[in-house]
């Protein structure tokens, strides 16, 4: 019974989540009739087209997981990740193809074993907790590490220019995937961190996309970055103080 109640709020959720998604497009469609210069809506682009339920499956996944007990959402973060794989192998993004077929989805999959079970190893209550504090820097460090790295292959593989080239905008890819790939990572053990790097990956998409002058990602990714945000107050108030791990510092 109670798991049928959580694939209830899945379905639920998505629901909403197409809701959303066809005001969000019908305003878009609006403000290109009121200015007929403005391109926001492209469909004629497969890679656009193939994002659309990307998104709308996307903020059903964010939705759902915002109950640190409901793992069905992670069978919807899987679709998401295949659809997201294939949009960014249709724009030439092998590097966020890699990481969405590759590293995302094997995650999703952990986090739904991890989470459909009661209890963690050892008998404790599998509940929400931020990182220690060693951790956490390690965490940092990673972020860093990931995102210089795609610095680097982006400069090399993919763009082939020099380093003090599209700086902005290849910093920005960089933390979007380092920080997506940090969120993916600790919600397979509950650390409401992770709602902090789903933030900082909303926060570097607006960034970029206000860069490439692209109005519909800026819109999607300010909705992102609201949900998300929702997802990260409903965790934080879920978590124990004695779960606090290195915030503990900042609330003597």
């Amino acid at each position: 019974m109670k798991n049928a109640n959580l694939w209830r709020a899945l379905g639920r959720n998505t629901i909403l989540s197409i809701i959303l998604f066809g005001a969000l497009l019908g305003l878009l469609w609006v403000a290109e009739q009121i200015w007929p210069s403005v391109t926001l809506l492209k469909w004629n682009d497969p890679a656009w087209v193939v994002g659309i339920p990307a998104s709308i499956i996307g903020v059903a996944y964010i939705l759902t997981i915002r109950d640190p007990q409901n793992y069905t959402g992670f069978f919807a973060g899987i679709v998401m990740s295949i659809l997201l794989g294939v949009q960014f192998l249709l724009q030439g993004a092998y590097d966020s193809t890699f990481l969405f077929f590759c590293v995302f989805i094997p995650f999703q999959m952990m986090s739904i074993y991890k989470w459909s079970r009661k209890k963690e190893d050892g008998g404790a209550s599998f509940e929400p907790k931020f990182l220690d504090t060693p951790r956490m820097i390690m965490s940092l460090m990673m972020m860093l590490f990931i995102t210089l790295g795609d610095y680097l292959l982006q400069t090399f593989a993919f763009q082939h220019n020099g380093l003090g080239d599209n700086v902005a905008i290849k910093l920005c890819n960089g933390l979007l995937i380092s920080s997506s790939f940090l969120a993916n990572y600790w919600l397979i053990y509950r650390k409401t961190d992770s709602w902090i790097y789903w933030a900082l990956y909303s926060i570097a998409g607006i960034v970029l996309f206000v860069i490439i002058n692209n109005v519909f990602s800026i819109v999607l990714f300010v909705f992102f970055l609201v949900i998300n945000s929702m997802a990260g107050v409903a965790w934080i108030k879920g978590t124990k103080p004695e779960n606090y791990g290195w915030v503990k510092v900042f609330t003597k």
